[in-house]
C-alpha cells in the first residue's frame, strides 16, 4: 500500500516538474520575442504578446496602458540598438508565471541616444493556452 502511494506522489510531482520545464522553457522563449520585437520594432508581434489590460511601469516615463505602448512602436519614434537580458529567473504558479532580471537597452529618439540599466519583472498570464504579459515594471539597476 505504501509503495503504491509513493508511486503516485513520485509520478504526479514528476507531471508537474514536467509541466513546470515545460511553461518556463515557453517563457524564457517569450523573453526572446519580447526582445528581438523591440529591436525589431515589430508592433504586430508585441501586440500578439501583450494582455488587452498591460501596465508598463519604467523609470522617468508615465504609465503606460497596452494602447499607449503599441502607438509609441507604430509611431517609429523609437529605435533600439540594443535590447539584452539577462539574470533571468523564471517562476511559474499555474497560470501565472513571473519573469525577473536585467535589461540593458540603448534607445534613440529623435537624436538623443538614452541607455537604459534597469532590473526588471514581468508578469505573465494563460489563456486560452497563451502566455499573455498583463504587467512590466523596471527600476534602476543597482550599480
Amino acid at each position: 500500500m505504501l509503495t503504491a502511494w509513493l508511486t503516485m506522489v513520485v509520478f504526479f510531482q514528476g507531471g508537474a516538474v514536467g509541466a513546470e520545464s515545460a511553461d518556463t522553457a515557453a517563457l524564457t522563449r517569450l523573453e526572446e520575442t519580447w526582445n528581438q520585437a523591440h529591436l525589431r520594432g515589430d508592433a504586430q508581434a508585441l501586440e500578439e504578446l501583450w494582455a488587452e489590460d498591460l501596465v508598463v511601469v519604467v523609470p522617468r516615463m508615465r504609465v503606460f496602458t497596452r494602447a499607449d505602448a503599441l502607438a509609441m512602436v507604430r509611431s517609429g519614434r523609437m529605435h533600439f540598438g540594443r535590447y539584452e537580458t539577462s539574470d533571468l529567473r523564471v517562476r511559474t504558479y499555474g497560470d501565472a508565471g513571473v519573469v525577473t532580471g536585467r535589461l540593458r537597452r540603448s534607445r534613440t529618439l529623435g537624436a538623443k541616444v538614452v541607455d537604459d540599466d534597469w532590473q526588471f519583472t514581468k508578469v505573465y498570464v494563460r489563456g486560452d493556452g497563451r502566455w499573455k504579459v498583463v504587467a512590466f515594471s523596471a527600476s534602476e539597476a543597482p550599480e
